[in-house]
């Protein structure tokens, strides 16, 4: 009875984006009773997506947001919860912490419900039926990877359970990651391997495995994440969009080869997009909020056109650099970032100009005095868009491979011919950053891993994964410890760069605090060391 409970509970409680998920037969009370056909079947995996993967509006889950929980950016309203992330005051009373916890686990637990009954609908091809209980299976292992990855230990269950029954003491992390990497990709397996015609953004085999890669680098399972990206380029299935900077524009958003997780517009019921709005500056009467906006230590990690670092290039002085980022420069900057000094809408941005939209005192201006330019498009500066972005993109498959092979110190052919193709669609001068040239025929592993993951920093800007990247890099302390920095001057003869707020970051930190309503509810569980 209290199962029976618990399954009607969560789908008028946990379903989140619609009411009872616009149900077929309104007059339903019952879950049986709502969960009946094929259609149901596609609402409830829709629904899955959108409410945590793919909701196209929310600022505390959007991809292009996450950044402003590292030291690419700075988010400036607390709400979003990146703030509190990356300058350290996030606590086991904060409201992001509480929020995130429970958005995982209580769609855990509505995942478990739908696959507990998913021979409940009528469906007249069995294949069918398959193939979405394998996609929310995939969601559930989603769910997994990141709560093991932020929390480490966590409560761990794949069935139906009342209240009493989910107060269970938290499962060690590796147990969890055992249990579900191989049970994931056997998920993947039954899944069709291309992408369906209609609902792209669903998990085709490749997609799947594709996250499954992801969290397989993340949690330091180098064989693993070598072999299924070496399986997706095999595939070719996917390939690099010619052009870097149109993947985030309109020219290339909706028609690319790149993309292998999609939100886009069928994600989210066509619903308009926001990355300006959220990312934009604030021009004329434009809406744009910069509530998201890069940080002076991006700007200086974009390598010269040779993929040279700043600070050891034969052409220029790195204050040459540091003042003017567009002299010389990696041509994915110009691609992904503006600030002062560049043009916009026809006009040249002076962040300086108090009379300025754009003075960076203002705000809803960058207090950085930068703006990403990826997902902002100028066709949107006084509209609402209808931009689709890539959740995880083929160059993560490529650059995946060579920091997995790096790490297992495997430099091998393919390893730098990832590294190649991902810098020659960039438009670098590849007669000096050929990675094949003798020039780095001496480099050791610690040499290849700081070009790995400036190539990601670069590559990945404003896409949402930096945040993951210095936890499991371990260089959160050093990278967090500092103040945020925004555009750099001569001011009075001395070189001067904008200050926005001083950052911490603890050891401890490295793993997120459980709230403290979770603690109260379940007493198996046990808070995260620190705090």
């Amino acid at each position: 009875m209290k199962k029976v409970i618990y399954i009607i509970v969560s789908v008028f409680i946990l379903s989140g984006c619609e009411t009872f998920l616009d149900k077929t037969d309104p007059t339903a009370t019952s879950f049986t009773e709502f969960f009946n056909d094929e259609d149901d079947l596609r609402r409830v995996t829709y629904s899955s997506f959108y409410d945590v993967f793919t909701h196209h509006s929310n600022r505390r889950s959007l991809l292009y947001m996450l950044d402003g929980r590292s030291d690419n950016a700075y988010a400036r309203d607390f709400s979003d919860h990146h703030q509190a992330i990356a300058n350290g005051t996030l606590n086991a009373s904060n409201v992001g912490m509480e929020y995130y916890y429970a958005t995982y686990m209580k769609h855990v637990g509505r995942l478990n419900t739908y696959i507990d009954n998913i021979s409940e609908p009528y469906v007249e091809d069995e294949s069918i039926r398959t193939r979405y209980e394998n996609i929310l299976k995939g969601l559930r292992m989603w769910h997994y990877f990141r709560l093991t990855f932020y929390w480490g230990d966590v409560p761990f269950t794949l069935e139906p359970a009342d209240l009493d029954e989910a107060r269970q003491p938290a499962m060690p992390k590796e147990e969890i990651l055992e249990t579900i990497f191989p049970m994931a990709e056997e998920i993947a397996n039954q899944l069709p391997m291309d992408e369906y015609t209609s609902n792209k953004y669903m998990f085709n085999q490749l997609s799947l495995k594709a996250v499954i890669m992801r969290y397989a680098l993340y949690h330091g399972r180098y064989e693993l994440a070598a072999r299924l990206a070496k399986e997706i380029m095999d595939s070719g299935n996917y390939s690099l969009h010619p052009n870097y900077g149109d993947l985030f524009q309109y020219e290339a958003a909706s028609n690319n080869n790149e993309f292998i997780v999609h939100l886009d517009e069928e994600s989210h019921s066509g619903s308009t997009s926001y990355s300006f709005r959220d990312l934009g500056p604030h021009f004329r009467t434009g809406n744009g909020q910069s509530y998201c906006v890069p940080l002076k230590s991006l700007v200086d990690s974009y390598w010269t056109k040779q993929g040279r670092p700043i600070e050891n290039c034969p052409l220029h002085t790195k204050e040459e650099y540091e003042l003017d980022p567009n002299l010389n420069r990696d041509p994915r900057y110009q691609a992904s970032i503006m600030g002062h000094g560049d043009e916009f809408y026809g006009e040249t941005i002076d962040i300086y100009n108090s009379n300025n939209p754009m003075f960076y005192e203002n705000q809803r201006a960058s207090k950085s005095g930068y703006w990403f330019k990826k997902f902002v498009s100028e066709n949107d500066a006084f509209r609402n868009g209808n931009m689709e972005y890539g959740l995880l993109r083929y160059a993560e498959v490529l650059l995946t491979y060579a920091e997995a092979k790096i790490m297992l110190g495997e430099v091998d052919a393919l390893t730098k011919e990832c590294i190649n193709q991902v810098r020659e669609r960039a438009g670098l001068d590849m007669s000096v950053a050929d990675v094949t040239l003798p020039t780095f025929s001496s480099f050791g592993q610690e040499e290849w891993i700081d070009l790995v993951r400036n190539e990601r920093r670069i590559e990945f800007a404003g896409e949402g994964l930096r945040y993951a990247d210095i936890l499991r890099w371990r260089i959160a302390e050093e990278v967090l410890n500092q103040s945020a920095l925004g555009h750099t001057r001569i001011e009075n003869g001395q070189v001067t760069s904008l200050k926005i707020e001083d950052r911490t970051f603890s050891n401890h930190q490295y793993q997120w605090p459980f709230p403290e309503s979770s603690l109260k509810v379940n007493p198996g569980l046990r808070q995260n060391p620190g705090y």
